[in-house]
């Protein structure tokens, strides 16, 4: 493999940036602590979601085209997000890559890699 290759490449482009975003959010869903937090059509969210994992993994800077800069923590300060509430977002995120087929020590980098930003969005002390 080649180590110019963006995260993005590896984890199989647009499409593979795509299928993680739907897998993603399926668990999401369902998850209980999460769900409330999200709207019901998913759907946009979902669409911002790849916008944005295409660009921080390296690939088309496809959310600054459309939405200017991320200021992601800005963007996510209406919601009330505690320490268990990024863990558990990593932790559908980790079944998510698990369940579309990326292979360790893959898997951990994008994990860690997204660790720091979910983390980065807490403000609200733990439960």
């Amino acid at each position: 493999m080649n180590h110019q290759e963006s995260l993005f490449d590896k984890l199989g482009g647009a499409g593979g940036v795509h299928r993680l975003v739907e897998v993603f959010y399926s668990k999401v869903q369902l998850h209980p602590q999460l769900s409330p937090l999200f709207p019901e059509d998913i759907t946009p969210v979902m669409e911002k979601q790849y916008q944005f994992l295409s660009q921080f993994f390296g690939g088309p800077a496809l959310y600054s085209q459309e939405h200017g800069h991320p200021m992601m923590r800005a963007r996510h300060m209406h919601i009330p997000i505690t320490p268990e509430l990024a863990d558990d977002w990593l932790g559908c995120m980790k079944e998510a890559l698990e369940e579309t087929g990326v292979e360790e020590p893959l898997r951990s980098f994008v994990l860690s890699r997204l660790a720091g930003p979910a983390h980065h969005f807490v403000n609200m002390p733990r439960e």
